[in-house]
């Protein structure tokens, strides 16, 4: 099994046992409730010996979840454990409409927690005993909700599955919720976001522990292989994912030019130092600074120039007091200006827009954000990326209480501390974000790091870049960067042949078996001088071993072969 592009492979873990319910979709949780006790009710009439035959099976348990799980699933799902399969659905939730009562009041119940005003975060265990106090739901039948739902929209046999989306996230929240007592907290906020004024409570309920998604996975394969481009530093992913690591490596990237530029913008051009740390973000020498870095290479670059920022809002406040400075009216003699939002249909105008513009006239420059779509998805080829500028370590947002859980979580069970992760999971963000401009072994493209606090963080970021990197590039003022810009950009311009790069970083046929040979005569070297060695030991010379092995010919092999086949 293998997974590429893993550098954000625990987030994937994390998201895919994490639910986000709010009051809206507890809203059509219960339409979809209501639909279907209307569908059982419509069926009983009908076809009444689908349902009893149903009710049978739940009454010998999950088997059939087991064999599938041992036969077509591959993978088991770690939202029915397997203890589950081997006990039989608890009565009270085995008649179709005793369970969509019982989910029915378990909605009711979810309806009820929302009614906040002050943001609550509890355990699972905590949770349940406050669910069993007020409405008497005990904890084993919800342990089967997830399947019990998905065993009765198979028999009735419904087409709309979406309408019932909100209906399984409940059911789903409510198997998790009494399965595993670690790993997950309950967060209840009356706002749905920091900036919103209207109450819109929601409720997160968040996994903490991506080893538990990944569990199923390493215990169904014997070989698992996780491998990206910015996965760095390796030793952080067995510790998150909980597995000890047969073999980790790390490769340099094998190129018959130096293809792309990193380098870390420490100082402006008044050398003040430039970084987007709280205390001097927003203040206008910095601001200032940072917009000359991309007036400068505005007008140095050809074609398509991407900046990513560490969020929205500081995109925006800086782009905001660009325009204030002139700034944005510089950059407009050179590029187009793009801006990435958090809409992904504007988004998407935005990159067909930017992608038009290269290809025609003078190019363009897109403001994005280090952890948005574009970041992640978007690949900026050949003349789409000649240079790529972080302004800013992307950090996650600190206050976020979600975030607070999974630091805790990692302190107390996998003696990760804080300021490791975050810096791991910044530095993650910004190799990708670099690496969205080198796409191929016939590309070429600039990479600039701009924040001071990168010069300490280098040795964090992925071994292709580090070494690519000069100890002379890592604290450059902007006109020295691009100076050296320049200088790169000028040498790229050369004409350079395919065939320049056969033998060196592309392999032709004859190259491999080139290689091949050499490999099976060192091997051979190898196994004569183990065997010579092991002679020696045994009292035999060397001068005997070398007659012994010359007594018998091809010749007389293929003679023995005939006599044998006679």
């Amino acid at each position: 099994m293998v997974f590429d592009e893993a550098h954000n492979i625990d987030n994937v873990c994390i998201e895919s046992l994490s639910i986000d319910i709010s009051e809206d979709s507890l809203r059509k949780a219960t339409r979809g409730a209501s639909n279907l006790e209307r569908k059982i009710e419509e069926m009983k009439s009908t076809d009444a010996e689908k349902l009893q035959n149903e009710y049978s099976k739940l009454v010998e348990g999950l088997q059939q979840a087991e064999q599938a799980r041992e036969e077509d699933q591959f993978i088991s799902n770690p939202v029915l454990p397997d203890d589950l399969l081997k006990e039989a659905v608890p009565g009270n939730i085995r008649r179709a409409e005793h369970f969509v009562s019982f989910l029915k009041r378990f909605i009711e119940y979810l309806k009820t927690r929302m009614k906040v005003t002050h943001t609550i975060s509890e355990t699972p265990p905590s949770f349940l005993t406050h669910l069993k106090d007020l409405t008497y739901i005990e904890r084993k039948p919800l342990r089967f909700c997830a399947e019990r739902l998905t065993s009765l929209v198979r028999t009735l046999e419904l087409i709309n599955i979406e309408d019932y989306q909100p209906l399984q996230e409940v059911a789903t929240l409510a198997t998790l919720v009494a399965t595993y007592d670690t790993g997950f907290v309950l967060i209840l906020e009356p706002f749905e976001s920091e900036a919103a004024t209207v109450p819109n409570p929601i409720l997160h309920f968040t996994c903490l522990d991506a080893a538990i998604a990944i569990k199923p996975v390493f215990d169904r394969f014997s070989s698992v292989i996780i491998t990206s481009g910015t996965l760095s530093p390796l030793e952080m992913y067995p510790k998150m994912l909980g597995f000890t690591a047969v073999m980790q490596e790390s490769y340099s990237m094998t190129l018959a030019r130096r293809s792309f530029l990193p380098m870390i913008v420490t100082r402006g051009s008044d050398q003040a130092q430039v970084s987007s740390s709280f205390g001097i973000r927003n203040d206008p020498g910095v601001v200032r600074n940072y917009g000359t870095l991309v007036t400068e290479f505005a007008r140095i670059t050809p074609d398509g120039v991407v900046v990513f920022f560490p969020s929205y809002l500081y995109m925006e406040s800086i782009i905001s007091m660009w325009q204030g400075m002139g700034i944005l009216d510089q950059i407009w003699n050179y590029k187009l200006i793009l801006v990435e939002t958090p809409d992904a249909q504007e988004s998407s105008l935005a990159l067909e827009t930017y992608r038009t513009a290269c290809c025609n006239g003078r190019g363009a420059i897109l403001f994005c954000v280090a952890r948005g779509k574009v970041s992640e998805g978007i690949d900026f080829d050949h003349h789409y990326g000649r240079a790529v500028l972080c302004i800013g370590v992307p950090f996650q947002y600190t206050e976020s209480r979600i975030l607070k859980a999974r630091l805790e979580f990692l302190r107390e069970n996998y003696r990760i501390r804080e300021n490791d992760f975050l810096s791991f999971d910044a530095m993650r963000h910004a190799a990708q974000c670099l690496g969205r401009v080198l796409r191929g072994k016939d590309d070429y493209g600039v990479m600039v790091l701009a924040d001071r606090r990168f010069e300490r963080k280098r040795p964090q970021l992925p071994k292709w870049i580090n070494q690519a990197m000069l100890d002379s590039e890592t604290n450059l003022s902007t006109d020295m960067a691009v100076s050296n810009a320049k200088n790169f950009l000028r040498t790229m311009a050369q004409p350079f042949k395919a065939k320049d790069q056969e033998g060196i970083s592309t392999w032709s046929l004859a190259d491999i078996e080139r290689h091949e040979a050499k490999r099976r005569t060192e091997e051979a070297r190898m196994m004569r001088e183990e065997l010579t060695n092991g002679h020696k030991m045994n009292g035999v010379t060397t001068s005997t071993f070398e007659v012994v092995e010359d007594e018998y010919d091809d010749d007389i092999d293929q003679d023995m072969m005939m006599l044998d086949a006679q």
